[in-house]
């Protein structure tokens, strides 16, 4: 069975410039904490590059009482005459420690500010960043649902935007510190053997092509590996989702060896990536010891055969600041491979992050839409044509149109195209093509296709509607309804924006037209779905919590909820798809009683698995293979002896209750 790739191993290609350059554009938003995170950085690494120089002073001037005067003399903060005599020494000592004192005083506070200002903004971009995303992400066409899974999405809202973080507040400062630590012991070193400083630094350069080299080597490897922790990520959620499944079809070793093949791609791709790593890091601790050991002889020797305080010759606070500022030297250098690591993780990530932020929906608003003052409800199917992608038609040439007021009843056997009809309504997709709507001007049926046909609303197509506008007035009750993780009344209330702010909010004021509060709206709505008398059952009634899912409430229970919901917002058009086919018989009889009063004044399309639900619709519409094959009301389909009695004819067989004809 071939892997669950998430559908994200293309989301890279919309990455509209340089990921990385992208990431500092968002970064760019919090400049001046940037600037002066990044000049408090630079300020402690230089602090703590005096030491040091104090301790050569030392060795130099106050121990050794030679004439050498080094560079705190040369930038004016000890003196240049020799010093002798035991108190003259013992004031050049203090002098140093108070410069050492003050020193690291200024590191400590200006490492607090560095580290504060640069993580703060870090933080700051992460949530920018994971808000934009997942605002972007919300907005996305239900295709883009349909071609990519949870889990990766989970991944890239996660784990790379947390990466994206950690790059930001570490490894941003770590460049900091190899710049600013690299130039200022170069400029130290310069200035005490200028023979030495050129040992030193000459694997710089060299680290820097290697670094190079280990990007290209390593890129490839860390994108495999996103790739592969994707696609654990979702087959590990598909699984502990589907557990029931899984236990009902005693599917365990199947399953354990799906995760166990996904595993060992993710552990292969790990350890590829590894090698590579810890053969970078162990060549450049090799070159370091090489200088090291270098700069040991050339030193040693320089003082041993030198003249003291001769242009050129190496003192011996000198040289022992050499030894101290080496391992400063080549500690940051050697974690340009590690930072060259991180840098490729990020990059990775951020490929991923706004290549999902390119990702533009198929599904908008137009430039100039249409915004009605209300919605009758008149709802006209005109040649529609449509199909998922490249794949084969759903729906072919469909013609229907539904009054305002109507309740169409839609059966078919499953795969039929009853649910991707009444989705063309709502624009979850749009029909193939793009037809001028009705009353447009003649220049946009010039410059459109037309071979997918239109779906209208009150005679305008439903693309030149203002999207929002359209699916306000538009309410889809599901067979396998979602319930958020909250109290009853909140889920109803999801149905109306004002309602459920007041509801969340705990708001006792009026709510729509100013006649009702947001409890009593939710609780109308139940009772018109049959939903209050078992809610009145509940510990907390409206309070209660549903749990994930709703997983504390029945199938029927959770059902005339998502009724309830759909009701609360009082749309024109209502869609049932299959509700009630997962509810026992008893709540589907409560649930039928009331559908009149559900459906009145509205439009309703109710897709039905038992016909009994839309028996006494005004017009049945049987689809087959995507096409209307016939329509009409109950008992006229029932006496043509077709397709329709077919399937009333079936279900009365199996259902040993009498058919109310």
């Amino acid at each position: 069975m071939p892997d669950d790739h998430g559908g994200f191993e293309h989301v890279r290609e919309n990455v509209d410039g340089h990921p990385m350059v992208n990431l500092l554009g968002y970064a760019s938003t919090y400049w001046m904490r940037l600037s002066l995170g990044v000049f408090a950085a630079f300020l402690t690494r230089f602090a703590r590059l005096v030491p040091p120089i104090v301790v050569a002073a030392a060795i130099d001037r106050a121990i050794r009482q030679s004439g050498e005067t080094g560079l705190l003399t040369d930038v004016g903060l000890l003196p240049a005459a020799q010093v002798t005599g035991q108190a003259a020494r013992l004031a050049l000592l203090e002098r140093l420690v108070a410069i050492a004192v003050l020193a690291y005083l200024l590191r400590s506070v200006a490492r607090f500010a560095s580290r504060y200002l640069l993580q703060s903004a870090a933080q700051k971009v992460q949530r920018d960043l994971r808000n934009d995303t997942y605002d972007h992400l919300q907005h996305l066409s239900m295709d883009f649902f349909v071609d990519h899974q949870t889990g990766g999405m989970m991944s890239i809202l996660n784990s790379d935007i947390n990466r994206l973080e950690q790059f930001l507040n570490t490894e941003f400062r770590q460049l900091i510190r190899v710049v600013a630590t690299v130039g200022g012991i170069a400029v130290i070193l310069w200035t005490y053997s200028p023979k030495l400083a050129l040992v030193a630094l000459a694997p710089v350069p060299l680290i820097g092509l290697a670094s190079g080299q280990f990007l290209t080597w390593i890129e490839p490897r860390y994108k495999s590996i996103r790739e592969t922790v994707a696609r654990l990520n979702t087959r590990l959620e598909n699984n502990l989702g589907g557990a029931a499944v899984i236990k009902t079809f005693d599917r365990y070793d199947f399953e354990r060896d799906r995760v166990a093949a996904q595993s060992e791609a993710y552990h292969d791709e790990k350890v590829h990536a590894l090698r590579i790593r810890r053969g970078f890091f162990a060549t450049l601790r090799l070159l370091t010891g090489v200088v090291f050991v270098l700069v040991l002889y050339l030193g040693g020797t320089d003082i041993i055969t030198g003249v003291p305080g001769t242009d050129g010759a190496l003192t011996l606070g000198g040289f022992a600041l050499f030894f101290l500022l080496l391992r400063r030297l080549y500690s940051p250098m050697r974690r340009v491979g590690k930072s060259a690591n991180k840098y490729q993780l990020a990059k990775s990530s951020a490929e991923r992050v706004f290549g999902l932020l390119g990702r533009e929906p198929t599904i908008t608003s137009p430039t100039d839409p249409y915004h009605p003052d209300g919605v009758d409800g008149h709802v006209a199917f005109d040649s529609v044509t449509f199909s998922y992608g490249d794949r084969d038609p759903v729906l072919h040439d469909v013609s229907l149109d539904v009054p305002a007021g109507t309740t169409v009843g839609l059966a078919g056997a499953t795969g039929a195209g009853k649910s991707t009809l009444v989705k063309l309504v709502a624009r979850f997709h749009d029909v193939d093509g793009r037809p001028a709507s009705v009353g447009q001007p003649e220049s946009r049926r010039e410059s459109g296709a037309v071979d997918g046909g239109a779906v209208r609303v009150d005679g305008v197509d439903v693309r030149d509607y203002e999207l929002q506008a359209l699916r306000d007035e538009i309410a889809i009750v599901e067979q396998n309804p979602y319930l958020f993780s909250g109290t009853v009344a909140e889920n109803i209330a999801y149905g109306d924006e004002a309602t459920l702010e007041a509801e969340w909010a705990g708001d006792g004021d009026d709510v729509g037209d100013g006649d009702q509060t947001a409890r009593e709206r939710v609780v109308e709505a139940a009772t018109a779905a049959a939903a209050d008398e078992f809610i009145g059952d509940l510990p907390e009634g409206y309070d209660t919590q549903v749990g994930e899912r709703g997983v504390k409430l029945s199938g029927g229970q959770r059902q005339r909820l998502a009724i309830a919901r759909a009701l609360v917002n009082d749309p024109a058009i209502i869609i049932f798809d299959e509700a009630t086919s997962d509810v026992d018989t008893e709540t589907e009889d409560l649930i039928q009683e009331s559908l009149e009063r559900l459906v009145e004044e509205r439009t309703a399309f109710v897709i039905a698995h038992r016909l009994s639900t839309i028996q006494h619709a005004d017009e049945i519409v049987v689809l087959d293979d995507g096409r209307i094959v016939e329509q009409g009301e109950h008992a006229e389909l029932v006496s043509m002896d077709g397709a329709y009695a077919d399937l009333w004819n079936g279900q009365a067989d199996a259902d040993p209750r009498p058919a109310d004809d």
